[in-house]
């Protein structure tokens, strides 16, 4: 598809069960800044209780999502702290930093239920 000299170069989709996420804190305090950069764990750490896994789930599942519009998936070509996802202005998660910001836009979209968190990622190219 290509719009305005614009073209779709991947999407992805990821979710993930937030119980998993609050097992794997719960085991391993450190896996929130394994799978945030310092700014969104900075983020995180402003929220309490429940808030906090879905932030943290909503993030992994947007760079799961993202690796998989990458192409790549996560691990030795992309990691988690190759991507940055903050609120904008009217609080709506944005990447900030990523690998592909120098060939176009990713566009994000987060969800979450009670159960768990959801995203969908679009890469827009110049080209």
């Amino acid at each position: 598809m290509c719009y305005n000299n614009h073209m779709i170069y991947g999407n992805g989709v990821d979710n993930i069960e937030l119980s998993r996420i609050e097992n794997a804190v719960t085991r391993n305090p450190r896996f929130a800044s394994r799978v945030l950069t310092d700014k969104e764990f900075a983020k995180y750490m402003t929220l309490t209780g429940s808030r906090q896994i879905e932030f943290l789930g909503g993030r992994w599942a947007a760079k799961e999502a993202y690796a998989k519009a990458y192409g790549t998936g996560i691990g030795g070509a992309l990691s988690f702290q190759d991507m940055e996802v903050l609120p904008n202005a009217l609080g709506a998660p944005k990447f900030i930093r990523h690998p592909f910001s120098d060939r176009g836009m990713a566009h994000v979209s987060i969800s979450h239920s009670n159960l768990e968190a959801v995203a969908f990622v679009i890469l827009e190219s110049r080209e």
